[in-house]
């Protein structure tokens, strides 16, 4: 059990980043404590893929194995809390959780992940991860030739278009109200096949968060399998900020190479601070921020 002792590390957030870099912590003999939310923001997607040796098991089959894993080195803890507040400096921090415990550390880790701010489409948050998704190297294997949707508007439609199609032509994009992009982009799109549907989308018909039905606000309706979308987002934790962690101007926490970011002592890994949102990625920045943490640690005792 974490009690008031004084960690090397503490870790706020337990899911794929966090636990790498805990595993790595760990096996550099550091007293490290993780603490967990046990919100991930995977937890209703059914799969996971394009991880080998895991690929297609469930996300909680993963993190289970990796939390035995991690926390069969004697060093580490894991406790399912809240980190409310967060002091100090470089060499000591002071955290404290919901339920009163005061942990103290000479690092912090972040790996808070971020909250995705869903489109408010009836139907749409219940299919979120399932059929509603955003990547299609995490998804769009399993929805390859489906009657698929993309759900952006903007400058950015034509990219996002154009990647989808490489996985299904019965592609339809959805703007959700007036196209603001260009007529040169439209042609582009109506080039390679995809149809563009101005009407707002008024529901999604879900059965368990599989897609069937789209229905839009003239009253007409579309068939659909799979519907993409890059949903803006904030952070999850808005203690780096509090800290005086820098953000990018995408939102992410500003880190350099070792996942360190603007604070001193304070590390940053998973999707708070990147745009590749993949377990595989996740895994590695907590690596290196376990790792590249530890460095900075024997620099200052030896």
């Amino acid at each position: 059990m974490i009690d008031q002792q004084h960690f090397d590390v503490a870790i706020i957030g337990g899911s794929y980043a966090g636990l790498s870099a805990a595993m790595t912590l760990g096996r550099a003999r550091r007293k490290v404590a993780i603490i967990d939310s046990g919100k991930p923001c995977n937890r209703q997607t059914p799969h996971s893929h394009n991880l080998i040796t895991h690929d297609g098991k469930t996300p909680a089959e993963i993190s289970a194995l990796a939390r035995e894993q991690v926390l069969a080195y004697p060093t580490v803890s894991l406790r399912t809390g809240l980190i409310t507040s967060a002091s100090g400096s470089d060499g000591a921090f002071l955290l404290g959780t919901d339920d009163g415990l005061l942990i103290q550390a000479k690092k912090i880790i972040f790996a808070t992940g971020i909250r995705d701010l869903i489109p408010e489409i009836p139907g749409f948050a219940e299919s979120w991860g399932i059929s509603a998704i955003h990547c299609p190297y995490c998804h769009g294997y399993e929805y390859s030739d489906a009657r698929t949707g993309v759900l952006i508007n903007g400058e950015m439609a034509l990219e996002y278009v154009r990647m989808i199609r490489h996985w299904t032509a019965s592609l339809t994009l959805y703007t959700n109200g007036a196209a603001t992009f260009d007529e040169i982009t439209r042609e582009k799109m109506l080039a390679f096949g995809a149809e563009i549907v101005e009407t707002p989308i008024a529901s999604l018909v879900h059965e368990d968060g599989y897609l069937n039905t789209l229905h839009l606000s003239d009253g007409s309706s579309r068939e659909i399998t799979a519907l993409y979308h890059r949903p803006a987002f904030v952070q999850h934790s808005l203690l780096p900020e509090e800290l005086g962690c820098a953000l990018t101007p995408q939102g992410f926490i500003k880190v350099d190479e070792a996942q360190k970011t603007s604070v001193a002592g304070i590390y940053a890994a998973g999707d708070n601070s990147g745009a590749f949102r993949g377990l595989t990625g996740a895994m590695a920045s907590g690596t290196t921020a376990g790792a590249r943490l530890n460095h900075e640690l024997i620099g200052e005792e030896y």
